[in-house]
């Protein structure tokens, strides 16, 4: 399959330069690409990736989106999604910069994405789990997931986590205009939406420690944006 691996970054500068290298180094991901999506990073996040494409140090497996401005994660991956299926992607990725996202876990998710339409990395089967999290924190992720669960009806322990690979065929299928979320609700409507509409998925465990780097961008608005958000999700198609 081929495949775009899609990392929205706002001031990431601490983590870009290695998590490149720790993606397409990889031996079992040849081929796989990655397109950095980036809102002007203040720290020149951005500067750094064009300065390595202009280097071609990937040989042309890296690519680079930059927007005006900070407008949300939702946005991004929708931005990243049309930009990877108008050029012929068949599988596209979303993933974190920060390493909370570990790449090891690529190659065997892509592999039985080819069994599925989607594919969740999941903290909460049987074999995942959170590293370096606090109590309250792993208290407001696992309430999350089983507050979206209960409410929406969807057969799913990780509504909330942001790993996960989507045949085109699903974001075709779904409809990328009729997104309306964008922050961490938006995890929950993508996989919601496409629930709805009969695709297959499969959750696959992950462990997801705290990231490496760099300050988070969890907030506790967001937190709530999210939770009024599902109401406003439930029922659509």
């Amino acid at each position: 399959m081929k495949s775009l691996i899609i990392i929205p970054t706002y001031n990431e500068v601490e983590n870009i330069e290695e998590i490149l290298k720790a993606v397409l180094g990889l031996n079992d991901l040849q081929g796989v690409e990655i397109l950095i999506v980036d809102d002007n990073s203040p720290d020149k996040t951005g500067d750094i990736v064009q300065n390595i494409i202009d280097q071609n140090t990937y040989d042309g497996r890296l690519h680079l989106l930059r927007r005006e401005g900070k407008l949300g994660l939702g946005t991004a991956y929708i931005t990243g999604f049309k930009w990877g299926l108008a050029r012929g992607y068949d599988a596209l990725v979303e993933m974190d910069a920060d390493f909370s996202h570990n790449p090891k876990y690529l190659a065997p998710i892509l592999q039985k994405l080819e069994s599925f339409d989607f594919m969740v990395g999941s903290r909460y089967v049987e074999g995942g789990g959170v590293e370096n999290w606090g109590l309250i924190r792993q208290f407001i992720s696992r309430f999350g997931s089983f507050y979206a669960r209960t409410i929406l009806g969807i057969p799913m322990r990780d509504l909330t986590g942001g790993f996960n690979f989507w045949n085109r065929r699903v974001l075709e299928g779904i409809g990328l205009d009729r997104v309306q979320s964008s922050g961490y609700a938006f995890q929950v409507e993508l996989k919601y939406r496409a629930w709805r509409k009969g695709f297959s998925f499969k959750e696959y465990p992950i462990v997801f420690p705290d990231r490496r780097k760099g300050a988070s961008k969890m907030s506790k608005k967001i937190v709530f944006e999210a939770m009024y958000r599902v109401w406003k999700i439930r029922g659509v198609k």
